[in-house]
């Protein structure tokens, strides 16, 4: 077997790697394919293969999964870059080189969420529909770490801004899925299924705000604004404006309920309850 995670060199990439490993996988059944593969020295030491890819290189692309069994693809990160057009070049490979499975991190809700993360992944996944390779779709959630990765300056700031409104939103940590996906690479039988992948646990960022004040002991209060008000914050602290954009569209999306994620797909599969707020601020703030 040949397992070749793609985006290796990403924080979600390293943790399903990781996960593999401990799962006993053999390292050199494993490829973990990136381009800035001087972030993967610490796992080819383990004795994982350790390749550069680029999705915008189809040659790479090919070398890459060459011998695949499995492959996960990992959702490039390049948001206005023809993300389609990347996934494409990996799903056309994967197809010629006979893959038994293609995983795909796709975005929760797909049929419903109209945000602008989820485009991509709406025209990824006809793709794949359309490409006669065997996949399943892993709809990620989102990650508690788009607010616990910016703790500290919470903890300076005093306050929270957001766009979201009263919505709720069931956030995963993004090992919990890490672990999903290795648990999916490694199970029978999974071409044609969807799972889609949220917390136990939905809270409203007003209940974010309350736990980072309760674990850290200093009050923070959350600031609901207008889409085009939390823009022009963000874009004041230097945020680039299109990023700034996708932020608050992202809570539009919290706000209609369209990330709250149904069912309990991830615990299911991890075979344990997804971890909590509460956990995943804790472990924020020990590492701040």
């Amino acid at each position: 077997m040949s397992i070749v995670i793609t985006g290796a060199t990403g924080k979600l990439g390293r943790l399903v790697v990781q996960a593999l490993l401990e799962r006993n996988v053999p390292a050199g059944e494993i490829v973990a394919a990136g381009r800035a593969i001087e972030k993967l020295d610490d796992f080819a030491a383990q004795g994982v293969q350790v390749v550069a890819m680029d999705y915008t290189d189809a040659s790479s692309v090919a070398a890459a999964l060459a011998g695949a069994t499995k492959v996960l693809l990992i959702a490039s990160s390049e948001i206005g870059n023809d993300r389609p057009g990347q996934h494409r070049t990996v799903i056309e490979a994967a197809k010629a080189e006979g893959v038994e499975l293609l995983a795909y991190t796709s975005a929760a809700n797909v049929e419903v969420n109209a945000t602008i993360l989820a485009a991509d992944h709406k025209t990824t996944e006809a793709i794949l529909a359309d490409a006669g390779v065997p996949y399943v779709l892993l709809r990620n959630g989102y990650y508690f770490e788009n607010w616990t990765d910016q703790i500290e300056g919470t903890l300076v700031q005093g306050a929270m801004a957001g766009s979201a409104g009263d919505g709720q939103v069931n956030a995963a940590t993004r090992a919990d899925l890490a672990e999903a996906a290795a648990i999916v690479l490694l199970a029978e039988d999974q071409a044609g299924k969807v799972y889609e992948l949220g917390g136990d646990e939905a809270f409203t960022l007003t209940d974010l705000a309350a736990e980072i004040s309760a674990a850290s002991g200093k009050t923070i209060v959350y600031t609901d604004l207008p889409a085009a008000a939390y823009v022009g914050m963000l874009a004041s602290v230097g945020v680039p404006e299109a990023f700034a954009q996708i932020l608050a569209d992202s809570d539009g999306g919290i706000a209609r309920g369209e990330l709250l994620v149904k069912g309990n797909d991830l615990s299911t599969l991890i075979g344990r309850p997804t971890t909590t707020l509460a956990e995943a601020v804790r472990i924020a703030l020990n590492q701040a």
